[in-house]
């Protein structure tokens, strides 16, 4: 004799646990995976091996760009700037200062790059991961369309300074030339940054006393020049006195020539230099 069917709902509900009890099983698998804050234990193994290694994107950044050891971090900024803002202005005295290096017992120097003409997003990486507090001396004919580049080096740290709007020699030309070639930088600079600068380099390092006083009528508060600077085959020259860096000098990197090294490999020999010397790097505007 045959057993009767089984009322209608028990059979559904008998083969709805038959085909859910595999999906449930492995929705509970997964549930447990993702309580797991490491993504389970074979992940956080492998997150551990790839720290201890080096491997993560932040881990040991100064190895990445070529350094043995990290950067000594920068001493705290001095209570006032060892450069007097608009200088003196008594008659016969130059209307701002002018300084290639900075008068401190700090074991710091400055490092300053100019014109803009290098773009490498990569540097950006750099300056970001050494937390390098370098100074942007730019040129308006020169960074052309790669404001955006500067842009994203200011989010990092870096700071933008006035090298004219064309490059042009300023010493000997009159004043209008000269009050027009560091003012309208500053309105670029400020159109594009919302940052008017406070420090001017004047192409080539050359300068006169109407030099001085259209940059200080644009509102510059100090002219600055170096007193070491990085050559485009990595080699540093010094303009005056003994050929080793120094607590207190400017160091400038100019844009390099296409068959030389890259701003990065530049930039690279020169913190081995300043480590060698005992340095690490300060911030330019802390100090004028």
């Amino acid at each position: 004799m045959r057993p009767a069917p089984a009322p209608l709902p028990a059979l559904v509900r008998a083969l709805a646990a038959v085909v859910l009890a595999p999906v449930l099983l492995a929705g509970c698998a997964r549930s447990a995976v993702s309580d797991d804050p490491g993504g389970g234990t074979g992940e956080k193994a492998a997150q551990q091996a790839r720290s201890a290694n080096g491997l993560t994107p932040t881990a040991q950044p100064y190895r990445r760009w070529g350094l043995t050891a990290p950067l000594p971090a920068p001493p705290s900024p001095p209570a006032r700037r060892q450069v007097s803002p608009g200088g003196d202005r008594r008659p016969g005295h130059d209307p701002l200062p002018v300084v290639d290096r900075i008068r401190t017992r700090d074991r710091v120097v400055f490092l300053t790059y100019d014109d803009g003409a290098e773009k490498d997003p990569r540097f950006v990486d750099m300056v970001r991961e050494l937390r390098l507090p370098v100074s942007m001396f730019l040129t308006d004919s020169v960074v052309g369309p790669g404001y955006g580049h500067f842009a994203r080096l200011r989010s990092v740290g870096a700071s933008m300074q006035n090298h004219t709007l064309d490059h042009a020699a300023l010493r000997g030309l009159p004043y209008a030339g000269q009050r027009a070639e560091i003012c309208g930088q500053q309105n670029k600079l400020r159109a594009r940054f919302g940052i008017r600068p406070q420090l001017f380099r004047p192409p080539y390092g050359t300068y006169d006393t109407t030099t001085l006083r259209a940059a200080a009528d644009c509102g510059v508060r100090a002219v600055v020049l170096w007193r070491a600077a990085m050559e485009g085959d990595g080699e540093l020259t010094y303009a005056e006195g003994p050929h080793r860096l120094r607590a207190g000098d400017i160091v400038s990197v100019p844009s390099g020539e296409p068959t030389g090294l890259s701003l990065r490999e530049r930039t690279t020999r020169l913190l081995r230099e300043v480590q060698g010397r005992g340095l690490t790097v300060g911030r330019l505007e802390d100090y004028v």
